[in-house]
C-alpha cells in the first residue's frame, strides 16, 4: 500500500473544513526516521502557517480538530512546532500484512489508467568499446523499465546504436591504412578498436585546429564517413563487415548482465527518414539556410541546432529528430525516457523543444542524465587453497558471477543518478552495509531458516495464518514490509532507482534487528513461530523482487 497516498485524502478533507488553502499534501508527508515520532508524519502546518499567518502549531491544533480519525490511526499527536505525528494501529498493520503475505504482488497496485513509455538506454557507438557511461546508462535503464512494467505499464525499450557516425570513417581510413590483417582475423573487434586509437592519435588538437591547422587525417576521416552515406560500395560493404563482430561483442556483456532490449534500431535505421525530415523542418519555417548548412534557432543568440551540414551531411539532431517522429507514430507513447550521459543535456534540450515544436504532439520526452563514473569498471574473481571438485567449482563460479555482477550493478543504482562515485570492488562485495552482497546475504540467510526447520515457504503464503506484532522488532519489521509499494512508486517520481535500493537497505536492517532479538524456530509457541515464519517469507519474497527490479538476482545458499 502507498500509505501516504492512502491517508492525504483524509488530511486534504481536515484542510479543507479547517478553512485552510489547497497545498501538496502528498509531498508533506514523510515516513518517521525514528519510531518516538509515530510511523509518518505530516510536516504542512508550516507552510500553511505563514499563508494564514498564525503559529504553526494553531495550524497543526485546527487541522487535528477538523481531523476525521480513521479507525486505523492512534490519536494524531503534534510534535514541536507543528508537526502532526501519525501512528498505525498495530491490529490494522497485521491485516496489512496477512494481505500482503497472500498477493502474488507483494501488495503493489496496478495503476488506474496503464501507460506506455519508450526507454532509451545504453546506446553505444557500435565501432568502440563500451565505456563506463554507456554501462551505468544500461544499469538505470533496464532498472526503470523493470519497475514500471512491474506495474503494469507498457514498456519498450529500444538500444539507439550509435552505428553510422564518424566513428565509422575513423574505422575506415584505419581499416584502409594500418590494418594487421592476422589481427584482425584473430580478433577483429580488439583489431577495430586499435585502428581507432591509433587513427585518433594522428588528429590535431583544438588549440592547432583554432589556429588554422589543417588536420589531413581528420578531414579523410570525414571524407570516409560521407562516403558510406553517399551509398559508396566499398565503405558499405567494410561497414557490414565491421557490424556482426561489433555487435557480437555487445551482445556478450548485455547477456552477461541479464539485459534485453525489445528493439535495437540504430542511427542507420532512420537513413532513409532524413532527407524528409530536413524537407519538412524547411518547409514548416523552423529550419533555414546559415552559412552553406541548414540551422535551428530557436532565439536569435541562441546556439544554431545543425540538421545538415554545408557539405550536405546530416547530423545526430536529425537523426534523433527522425528517431522521436517514429516513436511517437508507431508506439504512440505517453513518454520517451532517454538514459544517458548528463554531458549531452544541451543537445536534448534543443531536441525536446525542437520535436514539440516541429511535431506538436504531447509526448512527454524526459533526459534521465546519468554521470560517467570516476574509475573504470574492473573486477576479478580469485580463489585460492585446496583442490575442489568439479561440482564446487562450478557452483562456486555461479555465485561468483551472480554475486559480482549484483555488486557492480547496486554500486550503480544505489547512487544518485546525477552523481559520479569512486568505484571501489571491497566496497561493493562488502557483506556489511549498503551493498547487493549484504542483501543476497540477508536473503540466503533468510530461506537457510526454512531448510533448518524443514518448513515450506509456499505454505506461508496466505492470509489464514495470523500476524502478531507484539514486540518492537516484529512491528518494525512489519511496517518496512508494508512501505514497498510507498517505495516503488517514489522510484518512479524522478526515475531514480536509488530510491528501491535505500528502501531494500533500510528492509534489510528491519529484518537484521528482527533476526537478533525475536527467535524463530525456538519461539515461545507455534502461533508466534508461525506469524514469525510469516514475516521471514515476507522479507525474502520482497528483498527478491526489490532486487529483481534491479536487475540483481539471489542466490538459495551463500
Amino acid at each position: 500500500m502507498n500509505f501516504p497516498l492512502f491517508i492525504s485524502t483524509y488530511l486534504e478533507e481536515a484542510l479543507g473544513k479547517a478553512g485552510f488553502a489547497s497545498v501538496d499534501i502528498l509531498s508533506q508527508i514523510r515516513a518517521s526516521t525514528d519510531s518516538k515520532f509515530g510511523d509518518y508524519q505530516f510536516n504542512g502546518s508550516m507552510g500553511l502557517a505563514k499563508e494564514a499567518k498564525i503559529p504553526p502549531r494553531k495550524v497543526a491544533e485546527k487541522i487535528v480538530e477538523f481531523f476525521a480519525l480513521p479507525e486505523f490511526l492512534e490519536p494524531v499527536e503534534i510534535a514541536g512546532p507543528g508537526f502532526l505525528n501519525l501512528r498505525i494501529k498495530p491490529q490494522w498493520l497485521a491485516g496489512k500484512i496477512q494481505e500482503m503475505a497472500a498477493d502474488p504482488r507483494l501488495g503493489v497496485l496496478q495503476p488506474a489508467k496503464v501507460k506506455t513509455f519508450v526507454i532509451d538506454f545504453s546506446s553505444p557507438n557500435v565501432a568502440k568499446p563500451m565505456h563506463v557511461g554507456h554501462l551505468r546508462s544500461t544499469i538505470l535503464g533496464d532498472s526503470l523499465a523493470r519497475t514500471l512494467r512491474f506495474f503494469g505499464h507498457t514498456v519498450i525499450t529500444d538500444n539507439h546504436l550509435g552505428d553510422w557516425g564518424t566513428q565509422f570513417g575513423i574505422i575506415l581510413y584505419g581499416y584502409k591504412h594500418m590494418l594487421d590483417e592476422e589481427a584482425f582475423k584473430r580478433e577483429p573487434v580488439k583489431e577495430l578498436a586499435r585502428l581507432y586509437v591509433e587513427v585518433r592519435k594522428l588528429f590535431k588538437t583544438a588549440e592547432e585546429i583554432a589556429k588554422g591547422v589543417v588536420d589531413p587525417v581528420q578531414n579523410a576521416c570525414r571524407d570516409e564517413t560521407a562516403k558510406m552515406h553517399k551509398g559508396d560500395q566499398t565503405n558499405l560493404e567494410l561497414w557490414r563487415k565491421f557490424m556482426p563482430v561489433c555487435l557480437s561483442e555487445i551482445d556478450l556483456i548485455y547477456q552477461r548482465l541479464g539485459v534485453r532490449f525489445d528493439y535495437t534500431y540504430g542511427e542507420s535505421f532512420y537513413q532513409p527518414f532524413l532527407n524528409k525530415v530536413v524537407q519538412d523542418l524547411s518547409a514548416s519555417g523552423l529550419a533555414r539556410e546559415s552559412e552553406g548548412a541548414l540551422a535551428i534557432f530557436l532565439t536569435e543568440d541562441s546556439t544554431p541546432a545543425l540538421v545538415r551540414k554545408s557539405d550536405g551531411a546530416f547530423t545526430y539532431m536529425t537523426t534523433d529528430l527522425a528517431t522521436i517522429q517514429y516513436r511517437v507514430e508507431r508506439w504512440h507513447p505517453d513518454a520517451i525516457l532517454y538514459v544517458v550521459d548528463s554531458r549531452q543535456s544541451l543537445h536534448f534540450s534543443q531536441l525536446f523543444q525542437i520535436a514539440h515544436q516541429w511535431l506538436g504532439q504531447q509526448t512527454r520526452l524526459e533526459h534521465e542524465a546519468v554521470r560517467l563514473a570516476k574509475e573504470v569498471y574492473q573486477a576479478a574473481y580469485h580463489q585460492e587453497g585446496e583442490t575442489q571438485s568439479k561440482e564446487s567449482l562450478e557452483d562456486l563460479n555461479r555465485v561468483g558471477e551472480v554475486v559480482g555482477i549484483g555488486a557492480v550493478k547496486y554500486a550503480d543504482l544505489c547512487q544518485n543518478r546525477t552523481s559520479d562515485y569512486v568505484f571501489n570492488w571491497e566496497k561493493m562485495m562488502a557483506m556489511e552495509g549498503n551493498t547487493a552482497t549484504y542483501m543476497q546475504y540477508a536473503y540466503a540467510r533468510n530461506r537457510s531458516i526454512f531448510r533448518k526447520g524443514g518448513f515450506n515457504p509456499d505454505d506461508y503464503r496466505n492470509s489464514s495464518i495470523p500476524v502478531l506484532l507484539e514486540t518492537a522488532e516484529e512491528r518494525g519489521l512489519a511496517l518496512q514490509l508494508f512501505r514497498f509499494e510507498e517505495a516503488l512508486t517514489l522510484s518512479l517520481v524522478d526515475n531514480k532507482p536509488s530510491q528501491i535500493t535505500l528502501y531494500l537497505w533500510d528492509l534489510a536492517k528491519a529484518y537484521s534487528v528482527f533476526f537478533q532479538n525475536c527467535p524463530v524456530l525456538k519461539a515461545p509457541n507455534e502461533e508466534i513461530r508461525q506469524s514469525r515464519l510469516l514475516l521471514c517469507d515476507l522479507t525474502a519474497r520482497v528483498l527478491k523482487q526489490g532486487l529483481e527490479l534491479l536487475g540483481i538476482s539471489v542466490l538459495e545458499k551463500m
